[in-house]
């Protein structure tokens, strides 16, 4: 069962309404002719623990769309609000700070430093952050025991299976106590039974209501466990719920 997500003082009181809202985004690559439409009139909003899945063939525009609404590359035309400020608004420093504090990356590849423990990649986040030598100690561990993995915090990558290192990654964006978790085909490189135990620990973090998830995913199963689902085909929502 997770129940730890940083310390939820480490974060402002935000205000009501959704955590992220896009109006009309789209997302166009070139110009002219040869420009190509990733999304298109995208309308999306994403309240405090939500778990959203976002499904759809490779190329259908889901990995565009995480980047967008975790203000990783700017609309081309269209607004994504996390907490109501504008994203492609805010200054670059701002946009650091955001992604440092309130929100997490999981990613396909897990994207661990080989040379590492899992303790120390944990840790990383909050290393980058300044945070002192004890509480990223104590903060990791707390993390890697909410995924099950305190038990193996000295390991390396390498002395990990596909589904601890992903638990690693996972561990790794909860440590700084994030209110938003964007995962990107987390489960895109495991068999099928530890798929189906990521796609747990994720709607576990969900649930706590502590925490809101956004995933995106061809992983049919992954998708069922969330509590939201949204099918793009071409970069146009086909589906929402």
């Amino acid at each position: 069962m997770v129940e730890y997500l940083g310390s939820t003082e480490r974060i402002s009181n935000p205000p009501n309404g959704p955590v992220i809202s896009a109006k009309g985004v789209s997302r166009v690559f070139g110009s002219g002719a040869t420009s190509v439409a990733a999304l298109s009139s995208i309308d999306l909003i994403v309240e405090k623990g939500d778990f959203l899945a976002v499904t759809g063939r490779s190329g259908s525009g889901k990995t565009t769309l995480l980047n967008l609404l975790s203000g990783l590359d700017t609309p081309s035309t269209g607004t994504v609000h996390f907490h109501g400020d504008d994203l492609a608004k805010l200054r670059e420093s701002d946009l650091v700070e955001l992604r440092r504090h309130k929100i997490g990356f999981v990613f396909q590849s897990f994207g661990l430093m080989p040379l590492l423990s899992a303790q120390e990649n944990v840790e990383l986040p909050l290393h980058i952050g300044g945070v002192s030598w004890r509480e990223r100690r104590q903060r990791a561990h707390e993390a890697l025991e909410a995924v099950g993995l305190g038990t193996r915090a000295r390991h390396r990558p390498f002395e990990l299976s596909g589904g601890e290192q992903q638990r690693v990654s996972i561990a790794r964006a909860l440590v700084t106590g994030p209110e938003v978790v964007f995962a990107d085909e987390p489960t895109g490189e495991l068999d099928t039974a530890t798929a189906r135990s990521i796609a747990d620990t994720l709607g576990e973090i969900a649930s706590s209501r502590q925490a809101t998830v956004i995933v995106a995913t061809h992983d049919l199963e992954l998708a069922a466990t969330a509590q939201r689902r949204m099918d793009l085909v071409d970069g146009v929502i086909v589906f929402q719920s």
